[in-house]
């Protein structure tokens, strides 16, 4: 008599993101507006410095101009890209965009 027993199954892991967007509560959260923005760049002032700022005064940022700025959702890094003009306003066109599980993550973090 041979032996006819069914070979064991393998559990396919779901990775994190389909886990994590096929949750019922992520579902219901979905539609929950978040803040993005983009960076173009930031500096140290004193106090002084920022009290003597004018109308037509320059700042100096700490990025190149022709560097990727950084697109951040509720304070979480997800992406870089570059400004691009949309119908007479600014957009930002995604060059390099961050895993999904790590952009969840971070959001999730944060949240």
């Amino acid at each position: 008599m041979s032996d006819m027993s069914e070979a064991p199954r393998l559990d396919r892991q779901e990775d994190p993101v389909s886990r994590m967007t096929n949750n019922r509560q992520f579902k219901l959260l979905a539609d929950i507006p978040v803040r993005m923005s983009v960076e173009v760049g930031s500096t140290s002032l004193r106090l002084a410095e920022v009290m003597d700022l004018a109308e037509g005064s320059i700042v100096e940022l700490d990025r190149q101009a022709d560097d990727l700025l950084d697109i951040m959702v509720n304070g979480a890094l997800i992406a870089k890209g570059e400004v691009v003009t949309v119908n007479g306003r600014y957009g930002i066109r995604i060059v390099d965009i961050a895993a999904t599980e790590h952009r969840l993550a971070g959001i999730e973090r944060r949240g």
